[in-house]
């Protein structure tokens, strides 16, 4: 039996009146995510280059202080590679050793997913049912991601990837906040040539900017200079629109480019590069395109998919143009995902900041269908349910395998 649009309406305005109770529901699926994530990060040991990490480097001697860890990372940055701030971060982390490793990584979770979330809540004002949008973060971050286990709970890829990227999303969204967007028609002092924005500004952001640029810019070779553009093209969108640029803004835009800087020339990068084997230049090219491919046809495809669905839904169907906000962030996930061509490694686990603007994207269009039709706001929540069971499921399967179940 077909479902009458009377029938839908009723359905809405029931969703409406227990929103308090999906909220509890969300509340809960975000309180299993915790206690899987925490109890997977128990299973997972210092491995690899966490062993590594947590010495000298130059020799076996076992890391003991933020000296140690100073030195340490002079002799990486010109011995073996320029990700000077984020390798200090994962030194001062293994120092306080594994369980408050696995809290920590646990803890950032949440707060990569809460800041994904308020990134996202620039392009339609202020968020409603917050643990709604933030269980969606964290499972859009568990299932669409190209290797969960690498990027968020080996203690290395954590620091690399997790930890580092709240760093970049905040520094983002200082900038983002600050877009002008066009109100729409119809709505309270609305004019279509009204691009302002009433944006206070962050209380000591010029001092804080500080080493929030620097450590934005010293992270990764693709997200650092992306970050850079970004707001370059921030301030240059405010100079078109009559808007006003502030003194941190460009403080923030010069000391990330300095650290991209810093991390990109480190010498210990042209001693790793090599240590590679060196082919002919169309081989070369052959070969970068080819991990540029795997990034998105194979690593990211679940997130490339996921984001065509909502754009086209929000664009074509819904016809709900492309905020400001949301061109420079798709633009963000597009440059970090080009510039690992000039890298001759892209592992799938460096697609990680690329996702995480992804995902912003994604929820702020699903937020903003939703504001324009009530009506699916259900089938929005389950889609971001199935995707999070998936993430749920890998992580399942990890433990059942660890525990000697399959």
């Amino acid at each position: 039996m077909s479902l009458t649009f009377s029938g839908l309406h009723h359905i809405i305005d029931f969703m409406e009146k227990k929103t308090d109770k999906i909220t509890l529901i969300s509340l809960f699926l975000l309180a299993v995510t915790v206690l899987f994530v925490y109890i997977i990060n128990s299973k997972i040991p210092f491995m690899m280059d966490d062993l590594w990490y947590s010495t000298l480097l130059y020799s076996n001697e076992p890391v003991r202080s933020l000296s140690d860890i100073i030195s340490a990372q002079v002799w990486h940055w010109n011995n073996w590679g320029g990700r000077s701030m984020t390798h200090g971060l994962l030194q001062i982390i293994l120092i306080m050793g594994e369980r408050a490793a696995d809290i920590l990584n646990t803890i950032f979770v949440l707060i990569l997913s809460a800041v994904i979330t308020l990134t996202s809540s620039i392009s339609f004002g202020k968020v409603r049912r917050f643990p709604v949008y933030l269980l969606a973060g964290a499972g859009l971050l568990l299932g669409l991601n190209a290797n969960w286990k690498m990027s968020m709970f080996w203690e290395a890829g954590a620091a690399n990837y997790l930890y580092i990227t709240v760093f970049i999303m905040l520094f983002l969204l200082c900038y983002l906040r600050e877009v002008p967007e066009k109100k729409p028609l119809g709505e309270k002092n609305a004019d279509p040539a009204d691009t302002s924005s009433a944006i206070s500004q962050l209380p000591g952001i010029a001092v804080w900017i500080i080493p929030l640029a620097i450590l934005t810019g010293w992270s990764n070779e693709n997200m650092g200079p992306t970050c850079f553009v970004i707001s370059v093209l921030v301030m240059i969108i405010l100079l078109r629109t009559g808007g006003r640029i502030r003194f941190w803004m460009i403080e923030g835009s010069v000391l990330s480019l300095a650290g991209s800087v810093m991390c990109i020339i480190a010498p210990g990068n042209f001693v790793r590069s090599s240590q590679i084997p060196k082919k002919g230049a169309l081989w070369t090219l052959f070969l970068r395109c080819y991990s540029e491919c795997c990034a998105a046809f194979k690593f990211q495809l679940y997130a490339v998919l996921t984001l065509a669905a909502i754009l086209i839904i929000s664009t074509v169907f819904c016809g709900i143009k492309l905020k400001n906000s949301e061109k420079l962030l798709l633009l963000a996930s597009l440059m970090s995902w080009g510039a690992m061509i000039l890298s001759p490694h892209y592992p799938d686990r460096a697609t990680f900041g690329t996702m995480c603007l992804m995902i912003c994207v994604i929820i702020s269009r699903s937020a903003l269908v939703i504001k324009e039709k009530k009506e699916a706001y259900l089938p929005l929540y389950l889609g971001f349910i199935i995707i999070w069971l998936k993430g749920m499921f890998d992580l399942g399967e990890f433990l059942s395998a660890v525990l000697g179940w399959i």
